[in-house]
């Protein structure tokens, strides 16, 4: 999913917004974006919401805390198309995630040191589909001032994980600035080119930037066609375009990028 955004759970009037903004997943926050007096208030409403619609992801609130347990009593309701867990730490929790929900996709967030040392074993747990970095905690957590490449080092390595485990790449954090569309663009198009797949939104607005970022350019497209053209014509032989070879892995890249096109337009 190239954009994955956040709406706070006991704002349901904002659940119908979200999910016309274009983003590919919405997802109702049950965990930092609702107070504790709050949270079960926002349960409430989110079953009630549920009863007549569909179609969201669930933040629920890390598996050791008291409202892990009442959060998963929503999530798994029918209309959640999946469950993002907050503060994924170890794959044990995430298997008593995926084992609740029946088969449908499980999202860890990966928002602290020790999450992400144990990220490819989360990654490998039945029912996970992709990783999230949850930039602002790992942050908090580590110490560390800065949100560009004071994390690159982090990011490239739950990119590796995530790979590993045979994973969607993951999803990158969240850019904060609601109002900077330029400094929005920039990161997510950084956040591509080290290898996610998408980035979580705060905002409406910052979806479309999103989506744009994260899908191949019309440049792309134009590359990819015609090496996928030239890899027919020459039955899987090495071939050249615009003077560089062209082989096995370039082809895939291709494909891939062409495949990512068609998803786009499904």
């Amino acid at each position: 999913m190239r954009s994955m955004l956040f709406v706070p759970g006991d704002r349901p009037e904002r659940f119908e917004r979200a999910r016309a903004s274009g983003a590919e997943a919405v997802i109702v926050d049950l965990e930092d974006a609702v107070a504790p007096e709050a949270k079960l208030h926002a349960r409430g409403l989110l079953a009630g919401w549920l009863a007549s619609r569909s179609g969201v992801l669930v933040r629920v609130n890390a598996v050791n805390t008291a409202d892990f347990r009442k959060d998963m009593l929503v999530a798994s309701l029918p209309g959640v198309d999946g469950v993002v867990v907050a503060k994924a730490e170890s794959p044990e929790e995430i298997a008593v995630v995926a084992d609740a929900i029946s088969g449908r996709p499980v999202y860890p967030l990966i928002e602290s040191a020790l999450g992400l040392h144990r990220a490819r074993e989360i990654g490998a747990v039945k029912g996970v589909e992709a990783l999230i970095f949850g930039s602002m905690d790992f942050q908090a957590d580590l110490g560390i001032r800065g949100d560009g490449p004071e994390l690159d080092p982090y990011r490239a390595q739950l990119v590796l994980a995530s790979r590993l485990a045979g994973l969607s790449p993951p999803i990158d954090g969240v850019t904060v600035a609601i109002e900077n569309d330029n400094g929005l663009r920039s990161a997510a198009t950084w956040a591509r080119g080290m290898g996610f797949g998408g980035k979580l939104c705060i905002h409406p607005r910052q979806v479309a930037i999103v989506n744009e970022a994260f899908g191949p350019t019309m440049t792309e497209l134009n590359w990819a066609t015609r090496v996928v053209a030239a890899d027919a014509a020459s039955n899987g032989a090495a071939t050249r375009i615009d003077g560089q070879m062209v082989d096995r892995a370039i082809v895939v890249r291709a494909r891939n990028l062409l495949a990512q096109k068609e998803r786009g337009n499904a």
